[in-house]
C-alpha cells in the first residue's frame, strides 16, 4: 500500500507541475504530436533517436511489425487516427523511452509523466504486442527511416 501511495504522490505532483508548465509554454512551441508540457522521463533522457544511423538491415521487419501486429489501426506518419501521429516521433523521444513503450506499455502509462499523459489525451491503452526487444529495436528503426522519408519529401 505504501509503493501506491508513494506513486500516486508522485503521479500528483507531475501533473500539478505540469499543468503549472503548460500555463508557461505557448502551443506554438510544441512539436506536432507532442506532449504540450515538458515533462521529465526517466527514459526520455538523452539523444533522440532519430540522431542514431537507420539500422536499414530490420526495417522491413519493422514494417512488417507494425503492420502484422494492428499498430496501424491506430498509428499513421503525417496524420493522427486514434492515437498520437507517429510523424516525427523519433525527433522527440529516445530509443529508449519508446522501446519501453513498445515492450510493457501498460506500466508506462503508470509510471511515466509522457506515457501517462498521452494516455489521458488519447484515452486509450496501448496494448502489450509481446515483442522481443530484437523487434522492438526493429519497429524503432522503422520508425526512424519513416521519418527520414518524411523530412527529405518534405
Amino acid at each position: 500500500m505504501k509503493n501506491w501511495l508513494r506513486g500516486f504522490t508522485v503521479l500528483t505532483i507531475a501533473l500539478m507541475l505540469s499543468g503549472c508548465a503548460k500555463k508557461q509554454e505557448p502551443a506554438s512551441q510544441a512539436s506536432p504530436g507532442s506532449p504540450t508540457t515538458a515533462l521529465k522521463s526517466a527514459f526520455d533522457d538523452g539523444p533522440r533517436a532519430a540522431a542514431a544511423p537507420v539500422d536499414e538491415g530490420v526495417v522491413k521487419q519493422g514494417e512488417k511489425l507494425f503492420k502484422d501486429k494492428g499498430c496501424s489501426a491506430c498509428h499513421a506518419f503525417g496524420r493522427k487516427l486514434t492515437c498520437p501521429d507517429l510523424a516525427g516521433v523519433t525527433q522527440r523521444r529516445t530509443a529508449q523511452w519508446m522501446e519501453h513503450q513498445v515492450l510493457h506499455p501498460e506500466i508506462m502509462t503508470k509510471q511515466d509523466p509522457i506515457a501517462h499523459e498521452l494516455f489521458a489525451k488519447f484515452a486509450l491503452q496501448m496494448p502489450n504486442q509481446g515483442l522481443t526487444e530484437a523487434q522492438a529495436h526493429a519497429v524503432i528503426e522503422y520508425f526512424k527511416h519513416q521519418d527520414h522519408e518524411l523530412s527529405t519529401h518534405k
